[in-house]
């Protein structure tokens, strides 16, 4: 007995995987280590490439996605050193 997957569950699915898809093309072609512009370029360019692989995700879900994507290439930002105790 199989169940059938709702359209929501099924978007979930999609959006999952073109996620990690989009983290997995952001390692394997060093877009991290890139300078901000050509950042931009190449989001421009794969995000295309996620619409159209991905056809069954919103402009909305799309736009998230490449929020998660940026953010996931921006440096860690270290916050004030925590200090313990009296000094």
């Amino acid at each position: 007995m199989s169940k059938r997957k709702t359209g929501s569950s099924l978007e979930a699915v999609s959006f999952a995987q073109a996620r990690d898809e989009l983290f997995s093309h952001i390692l394997r072609c060093g877009v991290i280590d890139a300078l901000p512009e050509h950042q931009k370029d190449w989001f421009d360019d794969t995000m295309g490439y996620i619409a159209e692989r991905y056809e069954d995700l919103e402009e909305e879900e799309l736009a998230q996605l490449r929020t998660l994507g940026e953010r996931y290439c921006q440096p860690v930002r270290r916050g004030e050193p925590v200090t313990y105790g009296a000094a």
